[in-house]
């Protein structure tokens, strides 16, 4: 297993996953974050502070510092430590020092409803279960890391709401548009930090970005009211997706941590924020940034969510954007739930009229002037000859992309421009269209891409196409003559609703294996994510880039930042129906009821390619609120198991502390079995398929806890993976009262494929099943993964 470990960590660097940025300056120096062992404090020293400041001066042979001294943070509650900036030789130096449990380099991460929550059988009248009996997510305190928030939206108002919740520690910090007043008993503290981007990136441009929580960006509003925005009618985008907007947990209390500036979100930043979160006394943490895979004990974002968790604090995370590729997703740590995306039935058609009859499909919300009925234009691609493209550009290549400047103003004014999807955003690419004197864009997926697609409010008419569209768009284009040219016109069609089949995988949501730890699928589930509806800025336009001056109060965005707060805010709900559950029995709750079924009644697709997806893609399922609020058993984890998690990853002490605050002793861990016995609610086999062994074996012990009320027999069912065998012992589970434990054995047996010597080194075949435990009542499904990886050669 150790030796698939590494492939897939090679993998994963190989496609992108791992290139996450550090932070360094023209003489090397960057910032570190520094794990102490708290209890290490010498008595000399009154406060930890003065010995991490101390010990910072001793590595680096004193220094000049800027004002305030060499500590750019310190942490106390999700963990013990600080971040500093320094160079690595001092980091070298500093990690061997007494009392220091790790010195981890700072990395730069970057950001990755009127229907949804309906589309999850959540009704607010008459309100469904899982509302009623969490009272909506009443004194649930969620935590959002992000990129602030708007406090005036009516989507964070406070009419109706009790008294602040009286376990709240937290405080509201005030700053230029955020004044003390701004919090109130909904959005009851905002904070802000920004001490590790200035320090590696210099002061910030206080004309462009705000000193403050307030959001000028939208991306932390928006989730924000994904996870626990009020009840506000009306509620649309440019007159699209009309309704009621609300959020998942309707009444809880909202906590807004600043951290994402114009130039990322830095983890030492990111690590203040988790830390204020767990002193503050949060619930739930929502986390809808990533963009890095490293080793847990080197990841910030696992050490900070690890403290969350063992504080009793559920923390979801998004997966990331980078699919439809294999290997991509982030936030894999096991203590985190990690959610992908996937569609509604909802769309919002916009569709290519071509000259020659044919019709594309397409989405947009542009919401605008449109076209002229009836009159076709001409259609103009750049990246083919050269035609549309500025003198100025190199080649095509920055004309089909449509980077700025590259469009010849005088070949494409008055026409509508095919853009290839890639490089720059979509939106900046219509504003350079726009700018280039032309009516309209049509934005065109290239074969990575595929058929998904992403409606955005472009500041001009355009609309975005798949891969197989596109490619017909640009052959229509090039078999045009100066006598017969292109011509076509896009047909906005509004918002349509009950489309099939829905849900589907999002193309951009990231997909596994873990390339961390391959015995835990990751992602964990999918919620909804695609053209999500929720709060904006007023002060920023809905395409998000500067040129744009239209206002909205909300706004439509896609991504696994989006389905992040779903997650959230259901797990708001649920500890708020179940205050006993840990993070893990609330994960545990929405995983196994998940469902795999989209409307039509078929298997959830891909929809980058229209095929049907599988476990990489989608995890447990797309979650089903209703089912979760009563599972009937919950795998349990606790603290101690992520610790012989880890053991059994082959972590060193050092590397085990750095993350737990804790010595570990792993003896017993090894002797009792592998990291895939972590009492996880799915299970993942990995095999070397060398075409040595005609059959391969291993087993999962797993521990079910009780939560459906009493006593209860429940019988197992397998769907075994094909080519694999699948046994449980027990078969049966016979529970006699609440709250009492069980544990079974599933042992799996995968038998080499006959083409296993053909297989491509590095390749692998991917099986999947699942196993059921029911009482009649409930059905517990836990996926089963049979992996088949052919080695390096």
């Amino acid at each position: 297993m150790e030796a698939l470990r590494l492939l897939l960590l090679l993998l994963a660097v190989v496609v992108g996953v791992s290139g996450g940025s550090g932070a360094d300056d023209a003489g090397g120096a960057r910032t570190y974050i520094v794990r102490m062992d708290a209890d290490a404090k010498p008595s000399a020293f009154p406060t930890h502070a003065h010995w991490y400041e101390s010990a910072v001066l001793a590595a680096s042979g004193g220094g000049d510092w800027p004002e305030g001294g060499p500590l750019i943070h310190t942490y106390s509650a999700a963990l013990h430590g600080f971040s500093a900036r320094m160079s690595p030789s001092a980091a070298a130096s500093l990690a061997t020092a007494r009392g220091v449990a790790a010195v981890v380099p700072e990395r730069v991460r970057h950001l990755a409803t009127t229907r949804s929550p309906r589309f999850l059988g959540m009704l607010s009248s008459p309100p469904s279960a899982i509302l009623a009996d969490s009272d909506f997510g009443s004194d649930l305190v969620i935590a959002i890391i992000d990129t602030g928030i708007s406090p005036t939206h009516r989507s964070f108002s406070d009419r109706g709401l009790g008294p602040v919740p009286p376990k709240w520690r937290g405080v509201c910090a005030s700053g230029p548009g955020f004044p003390p007043s701004s919090c109130n008993r909904k959005l009851v503290g905002a904070r802000f930090f920004s001490a590790g981007y200035e320090t590696t990136s210099g002061r910030m441009n206080e004309s462009a970005e705000i000193r403050s929580p307030l959001d000028n960006d939208g991306h932390g509003t928006h989730t924000a009211s994904i996870a626990a925005g009020r009840y506000v009618f009306p509620a649309s985008t440019l007159g699209y997706a009309r309704g009621v907007a609300s959020g998942m947990a309707p009444k809880a209390r909202l906590a807004a941590y600043k951290v994402c500036w114009a130039g990322g979100c830095f983890d030492s930043d990111i690590l203040a924020a988790f830390d204020a979160a767990v002193a503050d006394g949060v619930d739930v943490v929502s986390l809808s940034v990533g963009g890095v895979v490293v080793p847990y004990y080197l990841d910030a974002i696992a050490i900070g969510a690890f403290g969350a968790t063992e504080a009793g604090i559920v923390v979801s995370a998004s997966a990331g954007n980078g699919g439809p590729g294999g290997l991509t997703v982030t936030n894999v740590a096991p203590w985190m739930t990690t959610v992908g995306a996937g569609s509604m039935d909802r769309a919002f058609p916009a569709n290519v009229r071509l000259g020659n009859g044919q019709v594309l499909d397409g989405v947009s919300v542009y919401g605008g002037p449109v076209l002229q009925a009836g009159k076709m234009y001409e259609l103009v691609y750049a990246g083919a000859t050269n035609t549309g493209a500025s003198p100025s550009a190199a080649d095509g290549y920055s004309a089909s992309m449509c980077l700025d400047g590259s469009l010849d103003q005088a070949v494409v004014r008055g026409k509508i421009v095919v853009c290839d999807r890639g490089v720059n955003s979509r939106a900046a690419k219509g504003d350079v269209v726009h700018r280039a004197g032309a009516v309209g864009m049509v934005l065109a997926n290239g074969a990575f891409d595929g058929e998904g697609l992403v409606a955005d409010c472009h500041v001009l008419p355009a609309t975005a196409v798949g891969a197989a569209s596109g490619e017909k768009l640009r052959k229509y284009i090039a078999s045009s003559t100066p006598q017969k040219p292109a011509t076509g016109t896009i047909l906005f069609q509004g918002t349509h609703l009950g489309v099939h089949p829905a849900p589907m995988v999002a193309a951009f949501s990231a997909r596994g294996p873990n390339p961390q730890s391959p015995e835990i699928l990751k992602p964990d589930l999918v919620a909804p994510g695609l053209n999500i509806l929720a709060a904006w800025p007023s002060g920023v336009g809905p395409a998000g880039i500067p040129s744009d001056g239209r206002r909205t109060e909300f706004n439509i965005l896609s991504g696994t930042s989006m389905a992040c707060p779903h997650i959230s805010g259901l797990a708001a709900l649920l500890k708020a129906a179940h205050p006993s559950w840990s993070p893990a029995a609330i994960k545990s709750a929405l995983m196994t009821t998940a469902y795999l079924k989209d409307n039509s009644n078929g298997t959830m697709i891909d929809e980058s390619t229209g095929a049907v997806a599988d476990v990489f893609d989608f995890g447990a399922g797309h979650v089903d609120p209703m089912r979760a609020m009563d599972p009937g058993l919950v795998y349990d984890i606790g603290p101690a198991d992520y610790v012989n998690f880890l053991c059994n990853l082959n972590y060193t002490e050092q590397n085990i502390r750095a993350i737990t605050r804790r010595p570990a002793d792993c003896r017993g861990a090894r002797r009792a079995g592998h990291a895939g016995n972590l009492n996880y609610p799915s299970m993942s086999a990995m095999f070397v398929a060398d075409g040595t062994n005609p059959t391969m074996k291993t087993h999962f012990i797993r521990t079910v806890t009780n939560v459906g009320g009493g006593r209860a027999v429940y019988r197992a069912a397998v769907r075994a993976p094909e080519g694999s065998t699948v046994t449980v012992q027990p078969k049966q589970l016979v529970f006699r009262r609440d709250g009492q434990k069980l544990s079974f054995t599933v042992h799996v047996e995968a038998a080499m494929p006959t083409q296993a010597k053909k297989m491509e080194p590095g390749s692998s075949q991917v099986r999947s099943g699942a196993l059921t435990w029911s009482d009649g009542r409930h059905a517990v499904v836990s996926p089963i993964v049979v992996t088949l990886q052919a080695p390096v050669q």
